[in-house]
């Protein structure tokens, strides 16, 4: 086999130096801290690693073709330098971002959507519920009684199936969307829920380290939840899950190695993970800062 001639080695070799110097010289992928570089992230906004990552689009550019992201029968990993943004259907002046759709298997759909400058929600399908989470901006919240609610960055919104409601936005905001068909039970609604993350306490987690809560009601009638997972770095799971549930996961804040099926994959603030049931998932957190997570999982509802 012919050896690649020089010159073609020095510019791949040039090429994978620079980003690697390009990557460690802005707080590196899983790097250490250093006592050099002790800058105060009060005012950093919240969440803000998720529209500006560690390793962003532009760091990649010098490697034409390469993406992290991931497409498997049983799990995908959608990392933010694939994400392709077009005008959502039915909104105004808004752009969105499909992550997860049923065409990989799932039977929800989660997607980011970029409200501009006088934008406004589209209206769901018959029978699809709507979970909302307020990445960066804020938005307003109207229901067909009058009632408003403004939502600001770290604040949430669940919309019953059938539930006449807008979203609009005057300045610019960023939107983690969850929709999906509701599956109806007899004698069975579930209600409007406006909260923050913040307000919800935090939950018992026998046997596990992280930190958990939960932004909708675990009663009957809702057949999925939204956890928000915390994690200091060096933690991890204690459980190596298999279960039906399915999982959307997006990655607020942090980074550190997500096992699904077989895999290992290095993951950061931004990345947006499918799980589909079954798969063998783990995760631990590395870096300097905590991870959290917004997690997607159906329940209540008999798997047949």
């Amino acid at each position: 086999m012919q050896n690649p001639p020089l010159p073609l080695l020095l510019v791949s070799s040039f090429t994978l130096m620079s980003l690697f110097i390009g990557v460690l010289g802005d707080g590196g992928f899983c790097s250490a801290p250093s006592i050099l570089d002790q800058t105060d992230t009060s005012s950093k906004p919240l969440y803000g690693k998720v529209t500006n990552p560690t390793l962003s689009p532009s760091h990649l550019q010098d490697l034409p073709g390469f993406t992290r992201s991931v497409y498997k029968r049983d799990h995908a990993l959608i990392t933010p330098e694939s994400h392709v943004f077009s005008p959502l259907p039915d909104w105004t002046n808004t752009l969105g971002a499909y992550l997860i759709t049923p065409a990989m298997g799932s039977h929800f759909v989660m997607y980011l959507a970029k409200m501009q400058e006088n934008s406004k929600s589209g209206l769901l399908p018959d029978d699809v519920e709507r979970f909302i989470f307020v990445i960066q901006g804020s938005v307003t919240l109207s229901n067909s009684s009058g009632i408003s609610n403004k939502l600001m960055v770290d604040s949430y919104a669940y919309l019953p199936p059938n539930f006449e409601h807008s979203l609009k936005c005057d300045g610019s905001a960023t939107l983690a969307v969850f929709e999906q068909r509701y599956a109806f039970l007899d004698n069975h609604i579930t209600e409007l829920i406006v909260g923050s993350t913040d307000k919800q306490p935090l939950l018992e987690t026998p046997g596990e380290v992280f930190e958990l809560r939960k932004l909708l009601r675990a009663s009957l009638p809702y057949d999925f939840n939204i956890h928000i997972m915390d994690f200091q770095p060096g933690e991890f799971l204690n459980v190596k899950e298999v279960h039906y549930n399915q999982h959307g996961l997006f990655l607020l804040e942090g980074q550190g190695i997500y096992r699904l099926g077989d895999s290992w994959y290095p993951v950061q603030a931004g990345d947006v993970i499918w799980m589909a049931p079954f798969v063998p998932q783990w995760y631990a957190a590395l870096g300097k800062t905590r991870t959290r997570y917004l997690l997607y999982k159906d329940v209540n509802r008999n798997p047949l």
